[in-house]
């Protein structure tokens, strides 16, 4: 059953339909309501890879299949995953998507409701916590701040090759945007790097590494442009990683050593909760 408040009631998740869940970058604490509702009561899971263990155990089916895709290693077809969600649903079954971070923010998302919307299957998007906030947060970055940064900009680290996109203008972006948040981005760190220092920023401009956001092996990586290739090799590439890049990154320093950031967990099973009675 759904835990919700007591006034609130959660909408109908009608069979033959299909929910786009943001599951949030990790900590079970930050999904929506409406993301533990689906949870709750949907008949079949196709999640991401980037979907914690810990958030697929509290759904309510035993039916749960990876559609994954991760750089360097098995990868599901957007085809084939358009395909299923409306077979699935054609079927009967109340199904969940279920993506890391945003559904619609580079989750592919958008793709999916457009081929649920040709193929007449209605469908529900549910937002989730991006790992640009959600990851940033939980290191003590924030991500604008009133002398130091009024604009960001989330970007892409690859197109669909694994490469860092030609036609990515990083001089513009640079200049039009104070902070630069880069997802899936690990392997391009070096070019990254490159191309901005061309743009005439400078070589000790602060980067961070923030790998499993929000989870208990959340680390984060400290660099600077000059050095962003050489630490980015360092790190484990099967990691999820965001970088970013900008000014508010001096503030860590002040902010991270008091921030509260640990996320909650399952309780073995048959426990009683905290702050509960058995």
């Amino acid at each position: 059953m759904t835990v919700l408040p007591s006034r609130l009631v959660a909408p109908e998740f009608a069979r033959g339909s299909v929910w786009l869940v943001g599951a949030g970058p990790g900590d079970p604490g930050l999904l929506t309501l409406h993301a533990a509702h689906a949870l709750a009561t949907a008949d079949i899971v196709l999640h991401d890879a980037l979907v914690s263990p810990d958030i697929l155990a509290l759904a309510a089916t035993p039916v749960l299949l990876s559609v994954g895709k991760r750089a360097g290693g098995l990868r599901t077809h957007q085809m084939r995953i358009n395909q299923k969600l409306i077979a699935l649903a054609r079927q009967g079954h109340r199904v969940l998507r279920l993506k890391g971070g945003d559904p619609l923010v580079f989750g592919r998302g958008g793709e999916e409701a457009l081929a649920l919307a040709a193929a007449g299957v209605p469908f529900r998007i549910v937002p989730g916590i991006s790992a640009g906030i959600g990851g940033t947060a939980g290191a003590g970055i924030p991500l604008t701040h009133r002398t130091l940064a009024r604009s960001v900009a989330f970007i892409t680290g690859h197109d669909l090759s694994g490469a860092l996109p030609r036609d990515l203008d990083l001089a513009a972006l640079g200049q039009g945007a104070d902070v630069l948040v880069f997802y899936m981005a690990l392997r391009q760190a070096g070019a990254i790097a490159a191309r901005l220092l061309a743009a005439g920023h400078a070589p000790g401009s602060a980067v961070a590494f923030i790998s499993d956001a929000t989870t208990p092996f959340q680390q984060v990586t400290e660099a600077t442009l000059a050095t962003a290739g050489t630490v980015a090799a360092t790190l484990d590439p099967h990691r999820p990683t965001l970088i970013v890049i900008g000014p508010v990154l001096a503030l860590r320093v002040m902010i991270a050593p008091w921030l509260q950031a640990a996320p909650m967990t399952l309780a073995p099973e048959g426990a009683a909760q905290p702050g509960t009675s058995r």
